[in-house]
């Protein structure tokens, strides 16, 4: 094994032989930030611990971070529109409940202030920064060793090239590299020296273990699930090459690695077999999943979590993206790294924003005894986008479909005596697996029995009865899960309720207006 600067988070016991690698809008009249009421998703309180845990703050500070957060992508999508070339990029403030941009003009800091984020002058527009980045990019094969990664770091309105402890010696090749960029002469770049070189991570629910290899001699290498997606699920590539076997948690034959990219990315993606169900959650250690609905993108700043079979679930934030790590094996691109801690063993596990993927854990710098941990990840996007993949979430689900189960009563939205007739009233009943209660969903309409979930008469009253209807593409069939679990009809803005909060089998359902009540608070599983 050849010195290797980011080291897997794999871990290898005795037993398994040693594996050498480790992965334009509208202006905008009112703040995003003037409504100050927590209106924020509901979490369970194992996410909101693990976050005051390792972000710190109260539990309104942090629902106030969460609801700010899904606001803050679309006010910078649309501030990047407007401002065009003056746009020196964004980034969340350090509470999580405002959106910093960097401008170019005093011009472009007014529109900013309309708008209601916070301007920041800065000399570097973010396309200037990304065009140094691509520089560096294309000279990849000339960083020497010393040389750890690099990325546009939006906040200092720099590229950052990270760099071995600042000896002469070393700062003279990381000098030399940096000299091959024009942004070496505009001041664009700025060094950075890390005495923590990022090391890959060897290492199914995700986050939960999984192993790879032939068992010859007893090599196996322990790697972490990363999501699942139809047919299987994603993790780093480095766990593994094309045609690898792997094994469960339980050691039981699982699938095989289909496809394999590492370096130049760190992704991979295993087809398991009849005996493995992908679901649509991450394991976060304490006894609980957290349901995945998407895959958007956090912005700098955002809360992020990963989960792992060394070092379970941890939380820090996005520092940045689209980074170059140099590993040993060669660069990798397209990185993301945030300041959730990893260690080895946690390699291609889950790392998520709120209910939404965000990619696979590929190497760190540091780890979790460091007062300072880097950890990167390999974006879930990119991907799924190579592969074809579809990420399975809790608004759609593989092996037959999922039920709906009450936060209440804990019992399972039923079509009675499996009668998929037109109008048929659905009901509450106990959770039996059957087929009476398994839906499916494409993404707005939940089918059951060849039949859609429908609001009677495509009414948008209280009270309206939810029943079976032919599919029909009426909006009275379109629904979303909301991250607090509301189960919300597109077409009337008002939730599926359990009539009566009654908690006995057969009470009927029909849609209310949403209050957050736990008669209208679902999970989909």
């Amino acid at each position: 094994m050849k010195n290797t600067k980011f080291n897997a988070l794999s871990t290898v016991t005795a037993l398994f032989a040693s594996i050498a690698t480790v992965n334009a809008l509208p202006a905008v009249a009112e703040a995003a930030s003037a409504d100050k009421s927590v209106t924020a998703p509901e979490v369970s309180p194992d996410i909101l611990n693990a976050m005051r845990r390792d972000l710190k703050g109260t539990e309104e500070q942090l629902l106030r971070r969460l609801d700010f957060e899904a606001k803050a992508p679309s006010l910078e999508r649309g501030l990047r529109e407007q401002l065009g070339d003056r746009f020196g990029g964004a980034w969340l403030n350090e509470e999580g409940t405002g959106l910093i941009v960097g401008v170019t003009d005093e011009a472009s800091a007014a529109r900013v202030r309309r708008a209601g984020a916070e301007p920041r002058l800065v000399k570097h527009s973010k396309a200037r920064l990304d065009e140094v980045m691509a520089e560096l990019d294309r000279n990849a094969h000339n960083a020497p060793a010393s040389v750890y990664s690099w990325y546009v770091d939006v906040a200092t309105n720099s590229v950052v090239v990270q760099a071995e402890s600042a000896t002469s010696l070393m700062a003279s090749r990381a000098q030399s590299f940096t000299a091959l960029s024009s942004g070496a002469k505009d001041g664009t770049i700025r060094v950075e020296h890390s005495a923590q070189a990022p090391r890959p991570a060897y290492d199914v629910r995700g986050g939960e273990v999984y192993f790879t290899g032939t068992g010859a001699g007893g090599s196996y290498a322990a790697c972490s699930v990363g999501f699942s997606v139809y047919g299987g699920f994603v993790t780093a590539g480095h766990c593994g090459s094309a045609g690898t076997p792997t094994l469960g948690f339980n050691w039981q034959a699982m699938g095989t690695v289909r496809a394999s990219v590492w370096p130049g990315n760190d992704w991979a993606w295993v087809a398991t077999n009849s005996s493995w169900t992908p679901q649509p959650w991450v394991y976060n250690y304490a006894n609980a999943h957290v349901l995945v609905q998407g895959s958007n993108a956090a912005g700098i700043g955002a809360s992020i979590c990963r989960s792992g079979n060394t070092t379970g679930w941890r939380c820090g934030t996005l520092q940045a993206t689209n980074i170059t790590v140099n590993y040993s094996n060669g660069p990798v691109y397209g990185l993301s790294k945030t300041n959730a801690c990893a260690d080895p063993g946690d390699s291609g596990g889950s790392v998520i924003s709120g209910n939404q993927a965000q990619g696979v854990t590929s190497g760190i710098a540091g780890g979790c005894a460091s007062s300072a941990p880097q950890t990167f990840f390999q974006p879930i996007n990119p991907i799924l986008s190579a592969y074809g993949l579809t990420l399975v979430t809790s608004g759609g689900s593989s092996g037959g479909g999922a039920s709906f189960v009450s936060r209440m009563n804990g019992k399972c939205i039923d079509v009675p005596n499996s009668n998929f007739s037109d109008g048929v009233q659905l009901q509450m009943w106990t959770c039996n697996g059957t087929n009476a209660q398994k839906f499916t969903w494409d993404g707005a309409r939940l089918k059951i029995g060849g039949k859609c979930m429908d609001v009677s008469g495509a009414s948008t009253a209280n009270g309206t009865r939810i029943q079976l209807a032919n599919c029909n593409g009426n909006r009275a069939q379109d629904f979303t899960l909301s991250p607090a679990g509301d189960l919300v009809s597109y077409l009337a803005d008002k939730c599926v309720d359990i009539e009566g909060f009654n908690a006995n089998d057969g009470a009927k359902l029909s849609i209310y207006t949403c209050n957050g009540t736990s008669n209208q608070k679902w999970d989909f599983r």
